[in-house]
């Protein structure tokens, strides 16, 4: 059980920092800067899978692809139009471990997708109705493609990235998340996005025990937000990004 004082300091967070303001300097920002749905759900699912690491180096990464589509990136990965900047077998490096050969592939297969599909979210929705299933959907899809540096290949690992780019996509209501997704797929079984700093900040408080962020402690974690987020375990990601800051 979660100490009544926990929970309202979470809840708390939740509420200061679930803000406009929160998209100042985070990925999510750049779902923002586009229009249409398809081009927004595009948009997020790129930037999610480039947020590792330094948000001073991933940024303008992102902020690459966004002008480099001229801010149509749904149209950019459906045409092929990606091939004139990120051409296959480039050894040199994207981003850390991504090169811009792995860059020409993941986005190769995304556009078989979206030629199969119109979009991710119908691909997802015709194959989830869970946030698990949702990442099991996607990370199977790009996985048995070839596509394992850019998107997991499987659900052994927390999936971070893949589980903050569900919570973009089905948290409807919000400031920050775009709620597209919302029809099919239910926020309360979204699954907290954890990496190591959520982790550290969730033993602080004595949510999590475990050693490693795993997709078994991410549920674990979600449990826990339920308790004090019944309908939305999600605003837990708002409440600890506020417990780090104010920490």
């Amino acid at each position: 059980m979660i100490p009544k004082a926990t929970r309202q300091q979470l809840r708390d967070y939740a509420e200061r920092y679930e803000t406009p303001s929160f998209l100042i300097g985070d990925p999510s920002w750049f779902m923002h800067q586009v229009s249409g749905m398809a081009n927004q759900e595009a948009m997020a699912f790129l930037a999610s899978c480039l947020s590792y690491g330094s948000r001073q180096q991933f940024m303008p990464k992102i902020q690459w692809i966004l002008d480099r589509s001229q801010g149509d990136v749904h149209q950019w990965i459906a045409s092929g139009a990606f091939a004139q900047s990120l051409q296959a077998g480039d050894s040199h490096c994207y981003y850390r471990l991504f090169t811009v050969g792995q860059m020409h592939h993941f986005l190769s297969v995304y556009r078989s997708l979206l030629c199969d599909h119109g979009t991710l979210g119908s691909y997802v929705a015709h194959h989830a109705n869970t946030g698990l299933e949702a990442v099991e959907a996607i990370s199977s899809y790009f996985g048995t493609r070839g596509v394992s540096v850019v998107v997991p290949r499987d659900t052994q690992s927390a999936c971070k990235r893949l589980c903050m780019f569900l919570r973009w996509m089905v948290r409807s209501g919000s400031p920050v998340d775009l709620g597209l997704w919302a029809d099919f797929i239910d926020r309360r079984t979204l699954i907290m996005p954890l990496d190591t700093h959520v982790l550290a900040e969730s033993q602080r408080l004595g949510l999590l025990k475990c050693g490693s962020a795993t997709m078994s402690a991410a549920r674990r974690l979600t449990q826990s937000m339920l308790e004090i987020f019944p309908n939305d375990p999600l605003k837990g990601d708002f409440a600890l990004f506020g417990y780090g800051i104010a920490r």
